[in-house]
Protein backbone atom coordinates (compact mmCIF):
# COMPACT_ATOMS: atom_id res chain seq x y z
CA UNK A 1 0.00 0.00 0.00
CA UNK A 2 1.47 3.23 -0.93
CA UNK A 3 1.80 6.10 1.70
CA UNK A 4 -0.43 8.91 1.76
CA UNK A 5 1.53 12.14 1.58
CA UNK A 6 -0.03 15.61 2.01
CA UNK A 7 1.29 19.01 0.63
CA UNK A 8 0.71 21.82 2.63
CA UNK A 9 1.38 24.60 0.46
CA UNK A 10 2.07 25.67 -3.50
CA UNK A 11 5.37 23.33 -4.31
CA UNK A 12 7.19 23.16 -7.68
CA UNK A 13 5.80 21.01 -10.07
CA UNK A 14 8.79 18.80 -10.53
CA UNK A 15 9.38 17.73 -7.09
CA UNK A 16 5.86 17.27 -6.61
CA UNK A 17 5.63 14.77 -9.64
CA UNK A 18 8.54 13.18 -8.25
CA UNK A 19 7.07 12.68 -5.01
CA UNK A 20 3.46 11.07 -6.66
CA UNK A 21 5.92 7.84 -7.89
CA UNK A 22 6.19 7.14 -4.72
CA UNK A 23 3.25 8.29 -2.69
CA UNK A 24 -0.48 9.19 -3.03
CA UNK A 25 -0.36 12.95 -2.65
CA UNK A 26 -2.97 15.19 -1.52
CA UNK A 27 -2.16 19.01 -1.58
CA UNK A 28 -3.64 21.11 1.12
CA UNK A 29 -3.27 24.71 0.39
CA UNK A 30 -2.56 26.45 3.87
CA UNK A 31 -5.47 24.79 5.61
CA UNK A 32 -6.50 26.60 9.08
CA UNK A 33 -5.95 24.90 12.19
CA UNK A 34 -8.97 23.23 12.79
CA UNK A 35 -9.00 21.81 9.09
CA UNK A 36 -5.62 20.04 9.50
CA UNK A 37 -6.42 18.79 13.01
CA UNK A 38 -9.73 16.90 11.32
CA UNK A 39 -7.27 16.01 8.06
CA UNK A 40 -3.59 15.19 10.09
CA UNK A 41 -4.61 11.89 11.36
CA UNK A 42 -5.01 10.40 7.17
CA UNK A 43 -1.31 10.89 6.65
CA UNK A 44 1.65 9.26 6.62
CA UNK A 45 3.95 11.89 5.80
CA UNK A 46 3.68 15.85 5.33
CA UNK A 47 5.55 18.63 3.41
CA UNK A 48 5.57 22.04 5.24
CA UNK A 49 6.41 25.38 4.13
CA UNK A 50 7.48 28.22 6.64
CA UNK A 51 4.11 29.35 6.63
CA UNK A 52 2.73 26.41 7.74
CA UNK A 53 2.39 26.09 11.77
CA UNK A 54 2.50 22.44 12.99
CA UNK A 55 2.17 23.25 16.64
CA UNK A 56 1.63 20.79 19.46
CA UNK A 57 -2.24 20.76 18.91
CA UNK A 58 -2.19 19.64 15.96
CA UNK A 59 0.71 16.77 16.10
CA UNK A 60 -1.34 15.16 18.46
CA UNK A 61 -3.84 14.65 16.34
CA UNK A 62 -1.45 13.02 13.62
CA UNK A 63 -2.20 9.30 14.64
CA UNK A 64 -0.46 7.83 11.17
CA UNK A 65 1.99 10.39 10.83
CA UNK A 66 5.71 9.46 10.72
CA UNK A 67 7.22 12.52 9.29
CA UNK A 68 7.50 15.96 8.73
CA UNK A 69 9.30 17.43 5.73
CA UNK A 70 10.35 21.33 6.47
CA UNK A 71 11.08 22.45 2.79
CA UNK A 72 13.06 25.17 4.58
CA UNK A 73 16.10 25.47 6.76
CA UNK A 74 14.54 27.02 9.48
CA UNK A 75 11.73 24.61 11.48
CA UNK A 76 10.89 26.80 14.18
CA UNK A 77 7.15 26.46 12.39
CA UNK A 78 6.78 23.14 14.05
CA UNK A 79 6.72 22.11 17.45
CA UNK A 80 9.89 19.51 17.18
CA UNK A 81 9.38 18.36 20.62
CA UNK A 82 5.73 17.11 20.45
CA UNK A 83 6.91 15.85 17.33
CA UNK A 84 9.71 13.42 19.17
CA UNK A 85 7.47 12.54 22.11
CA UNK A 86 5.18 10.82 19.05
CA UNK A 87 8.12 9.44 17.18
CA UNK A 88 7.67 11.64 14.26
CA UNK A 89 11.03 12.41 11.62
CA UNK A 90 11.32 16.33 11.52
CA UNK A 91 13.68 16.79 8.79
CA UNK A 92 14.66 20.09 7.16
CA UNK A 93 16.43 20.80 3.79
CA UNK A 94 20.06 22.91 2.96
CA UNK A 95 22.09 23.73 0.30
CA UNK A 96 21.12 26.34 -3.02
CA UNK A 97 18.81 27.69 -0.34
CA UNK A 98 21.95 28.33 1.69
CA UNK A 99 23.67 30.14 -1.05
CA UNK A 100 20.44 32.61 -1.78
CA UNK A 101 20.40 33.06 1.58
CA UNK A 102 24.11 34.62 1.96
CA UNK A 103 24.01 36.76 -1.23
CA UNK A 104 20.95 38.33 0.08
CA UNK A 105 22.99 39.09 3.67
CA UNK A 106 25.63 40.19 1.09
CA UNK A 107 23.01 42.22 -0.44
CA UNK A 108 20.97 43.66 2.37
CA UNK A 109 24.99 44.62 4.30
CA UNK A 110 25.97 46.66 0.78
CA UNK A 111 22.22 47.86 0.71
CA UNK A 112 22.19 49.30 4.13
CA UNK A 113 26.31 50.95 3.67
CA UNK A 114 25.63 52.43 0.92
CA UNK A 115 22.10 54.11 1.45
CA UNK A 116 20.92 52.19 -2.17
CA UNK A 117 17.07 51.41 -0.80
CA UNK A 118 16.97 54.56 0.51
CA UNK A 119 18.26 56.98 -3.06
CA UNK A 120 16.37 54.82 -5.38
CA UNK A 121 13.52 56.06 -2.92
CA UNK A 122 14.86 59.64 -3.13
CA UNK A 123 15.54 59.79 -7.37
CA UNK A 124 11.99 58.18 -8.04
CA UNK A 125 10.32 60.72 -5.44
CA UNK A 126 11.50 63.24 -7.49
CA UNK A 127 14.33 64.47 -4.62
CA UNK A 128 17.65 64.32 -6.90
CA UNK A 129 17.93 68.55 -6.80
CA UNK A 130 21.40 68.47 -8.11
CA UNK A 131 24.73 67.12 -7.54
CA UNK A 132 25.61 69.27 -5.15
CA UNK A 133 23.13 68.01 -2.99
CA UNK A 134 23.84 64.10 -3.09
CA UNK A 135 27.32 64.67 -2.58
CA UNK A 136 26.41 66.77 0.43
CA UNK A 137 24.57 64.72 1.74
CA UNK A 138 26.02 60.77 0.71
CA UNK A 139 29.43 61.62 1.30
CA UNK A 140 29.75 59.68 4.75
CA UNK A 141 28.34 56.67 3.58
CA UNK A 142 30.73 53.70 3.97
CA UNK A 143 31.40 50.55 2.15
CA UNK A 144 32.13 46.99 2.89
CA UNK A 145 35.35 46.48 1.94
CA UNK A 146 38.14 47.09 4.80
CA UNK A 147 35.45 45.92 7.29
CA UNK A 148 35.51 43.50 9.96
CA UNK A 149 32.38 41.26 9.99
CA UNK A 150 30.85 39.59 12.84
CA UNK A 151 28.83 36.56 11.95
CA UNK A 152 26.91 34.94 14.51
CA UNK A 153 25.54 31.28 13.27
CA UNK A 154 28.14 29.60 11.49
CA UNK A 155 26.33 26.96 10.05
CA UNK A 156 25.44 26.41 6.33
CA UNK A 157 24.54 29.54 5.70
CA UNK A 158 26.96 31.68 7.95
CA UNK A 159 29.56 29.36 6.18
CA UNK A 160 28.45 30.69 2.63
CA UNK A 161 27.99 34.21 4.03
CA UNK A 162 31.57 33.95 5.04
CA UNK A 163 32.89 33.62 2.03
CA UNK A 164 31.41 36.12 0.28
CA UNK A 165 32.16 38.27 2.71
CA UNK A 166 36.00 37.23 2.41
CA UNK A 167 35.66 37.87 -1.14
CA UNK A 168 34.54 41.56 -0.32
CA UNK A 169 38.00 42.23 1.63
CA UNK A 170 36.37 42.15 4.80
CA UNK A 171 37.70 40.84 7.89
CA UNK A 172 36.08 37.48 9.46
CA UNK A 173 34.90 37.69 12.90
CA UNK A 174 32.61 34.56 14.25
CA UNK A 175 30.59 32.85 17.03
CA UNK A 176 28.91 29.84 16.98
CA UNK A 177 28.06 27.22 19.27
CA UNK A 178 30.91 25.27 17.82
CA UNK A 179 33.93 26.46 15.88
CA UNK A 180 34.10 25.25 12.46
CA UNK A 181 37.77 24.90 11.29
CA UNK A 182 37.03 24.26 7.89
CA UNK A 183 35.67 28.06 7.21
CA UNK A 184 38.39 29.39 9.68
CA UNK A 185 41.11 27.80 6.90
CA UNK A 186 39.17 28.47 3.68
CA UNK A 187 38.16 31.78 4.92
CA UNK A 188 40.86 33.29 8.03
CA UNK A 189 37.88 33.49 10.02
CA UNK A 190 38.44 33.95 13.53
CA UNK A 191 36.35 32.35 16.22
CA UNK A 192 35.55 34.72 19.26
CA UNK A 193 32.99 34.58 22.40
CA UNK A 194 29.84 36.33 21.08
CA UNK A 195 29.87 39.38 23.21
CA UNK A 196 33.80 39.95 21.99
CA UNK A 197 32.47 39.27 18.16
CA UNK A 198 29.79 42.23 18.96
CA UNK A 199 32.69 44.32 19.98
CA UNK A 200 35.29 43.97 17.91
CA UNK A 201 33.20 43.74 14.22
CA UNK A 202 31.80 46.81 12.78
CA UNK A 203 29.06 44.63 11.34
CA UNK A 204 27.37 42.09 13.01
CA UNK A 205 25.66 39.46 10.61
CA UNK A 206 22.73 37.08 12.11
CA UNK A 207 22.77 33.76 10.87
CA UNK A 208 21.38 31.77 13.80
CA UNK A 209 18.22 29.59 13.74
CA UNK A 210 15.51 30.88 16.52
CA UNK A 211 16.01 28.57 19.73
CA UNK A 212 14.95 29.26 23.14
CA UNK A 213 18.74 29.63 23.53
CA UNK A 214 19.20 32.39 20.72
CA UNK A 215 15.68 34.60 21.81
CA UNK A 216 16.61 37.87 21.94
CA UNK A 217 20.37 37.00 21.64
CA UNK A 218 20.55 40.69 20.74
CA UNK A 219 18.93 42.49 23.25
CA UNK A 220 19.27 46.11 24.74
CA UNK A 221 22.43 45.29 26.87
CA UNK A 222 24.01 43.67 24.19
CA UNK A 223 22.65 46.60 21.29
CA UNK A 224 25.64 48.82 23.71
CA UNK A 225 28.19 47.09 22.10
CA UNK A 226 27.17 47.92 18.25
CA UNK A 227 27.03 51.52 19.41
CA UNK A 228 28.44 53.34 15.60
CA UNK A 229 27.96 49.99 14.04
CA UNK A 230 25.80 47.95 11.77
CA UNK A 231 23.32 45.18 12.41
CA UNK A 232 22.04 42.95 9.47
CA UNK A 233 19.67 40.21 10.63
CA UNK A 234 18.74 37.17 7.81
CA UNK A 235 17.78 34.15 10.25
CA UNK A 236 14.60 35.15 12.44
CA UNK A 237 13.02 37.63 13.44
CA UNK A 238 12.83 36.89 17.28
CA UNK A 239 16.46 36.64 17.06
CA UNK A 240 16.42 40.82 18.07
CA UNK A 241 14.63 42.67 20.70
CA UNK A 242 13.02 44.93 18.10
CA UNK A 243 11.71 47.49 20.75
CA UNK A 244 15.57 47.99 21.67
CA UNK A 245 16.86 48.35 17.91
CA UNK A 246 14.19 51.20 17.76
CA UNK A 247 15.39 52.93 20.95
CA UNK A 248 19.19 52.62 19.87
CA UNK A 249 18.50 53.85 16.28
CA UNK A 250 16.32 57.04 17.50
CA UNK A 251 19.14 57.44 20.27
CA UNK A 252 21.67 57.66 17.52
CA UNK A 253 23.72 54.90 18.97
CA UNK A 254 22.42 52.05 15.95
CA UNK A 255 23.85 53.28 12.82
CA UNK A 256 21.71 51.02 10.23
CA UNK A 257 19.37 47.67 10.78
CA UNK A 258 18.85 45.90 7.96
CA UNK A 259 16.43 42.60 8.03
CA UNK A 260 14.40 40.37 6.21
CA UNK A 261 12.77 39.17 9.20
CA UNK A 262 10.10 40.41 12.36
CA UNK A 263 9.12 39.15 15.17
CA UNK A 264 5.89 39.43 14.05
CA UNK A 265 5.24 38.82 10.43
CA UNK A 266 3.52 40.10 8.23
CA UNK A 267 4.28 43.40 9.17
CA UNK A 268 2.05 46.25 7.60
CA UNK A 269 3.34 49.14 10.40
CA UNK A 270 6.08 49.63 12.66
CA UNK A 271 8.10 51.95 14.29
CA UNK A 272 11.01 50.85 12.38
CA UNK A 273 9.15 52.28 9.32
CA UNK A 274 10.12 55.92 10.50
CA UNK A 275 13.90 55.37 9.91
CA UNK A 276 14.07 55.30 6.60
CA UNK A 277 18.00 56.37 6.26
CA UNK A 278 19.19 53.96 8.67
CA UNK A 279 17.43 50.88 7.71
CA UNK A 280 16.82 48.48 4.88
CA UNK A 281 13.66 46.15 5.15
CA UNK A 282 12.43 43.13 3.34
CA UNK A 283 9.30 40.93 3.91
CA UNK A 284 11.70 37.39 4.50
CA UNK A 285 12.20 36.68 1.11
CA UNK A 286 15.77 36.03 1.51
CA UNK A 287 15.62 32.41 0.20
CA UNK A 288 13.20 33.01 -2.59
CA UNK A 289 14.95 32.03 -5.87
CA UNK A 290 13.66 30.28 -8.65
CA UNK A 291 16.75 27.83 -8.23
CA UNK A 292 16.06 27.53 -4.40
CA UNK A 293 12.18 26.59 -4.28
CA UNK A 294 12.99 24.07 -6.99
CA UNK A 295 15.84 22.29 -4.77
CA UNK A 296 14.27 22.77 -1.91
CA UNK A 297 10.93 20.82 -3.32
CA UNK A 298 13.34 18.15 -4.62
CA UNK A 299 15.24 17.65 -1.08
CA UNK A 300 12.14 18.44 0.91
CA UNK A 301 10.98 15.50 -1.25
CA UNK A 302 14.29 13.20 -0.90
CA UNK A 303 14.09 13.41 2.93
CA UNK A 304 10.35 12.29 3.27
CA UNK A 305 11.16 8.88 1.31
CA UNK A 306 14.12 8.53 2.88
CA UNK A 307 12.19 8.07 6.46
CA UNK A 308 9.50 6.09 4.92
CA UNK A 309 12.54 4.11 3.12
CA UNK A 310 13.25 3.29 7.14
CA UNK A 311 16.51 5.22 7.08
CA UNK A 312 17.67 8.50 8.28
CA UNK A 313 18.58 11.57 6.67
CA UNK A 314 21.21 13.75 6.88
CA UNK A 315 19.31 17.10 7.73
CA UNK A 316 16.77 14.82 10.24
CA UNK A 317 16.36 17.77 13.25
CA UNK A 318 15.61 15.71 15.54
CA UNK A 319 18.14 12.46 16.49
CA UNK A 320 16.39 11.84 19.83
CA UNK A 321 13.36 10.68 17.67
CA UNK A 322 15.34 7.54 16.64
CA UNK A 323 15.47 6.39 20.39
CA UNK A 324 11.45 6.62 20.26
CA UNK A 325 11.00 4.87 17.17
CA UNK A 326 13.44 3.64 15.83
CA UNK A 327 13.61 3.75 11.20
CA UNK A 328 12.56 0.46 10.52
CA UNK A 329 9.42 0.86 12.50
CA UNK A 330 8.83 3.96 10.23
CA UNK A 331 9.68 2.37 6.90
CA UNK A 332 6.35 2.00 4.31
CA UNK A 333 8.57 1.86 1.13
Amino acid sequence: MRPKVAVLFKMKREPLEELRKYADVETLLYPDPEELKKRIGEFDGVIVSPLNRLPGDVIERAERLKVISCHSAGYDHVDVEAATRRGIYVTKVSGVLSEAVAEFAVGLTIALLRKIAYTDRLIRSGGWESHAMIWSRFKDVETLYGKKVGILGMGAIGKAIARRMKAMGTEILYWSRTRKEDIERETGAVYRPLEDVLKESDIVVLALPATPETYHVINEERLEFLEGKYLVNIGRGTLVDEKAVVKAIEGGRLRGYATDVFEREPVREHELFKYELETVLTPHHAGLSRESMEDMGFQAVRNLLTVLRGKIPETLVNREVVKVRPPEEVKLL
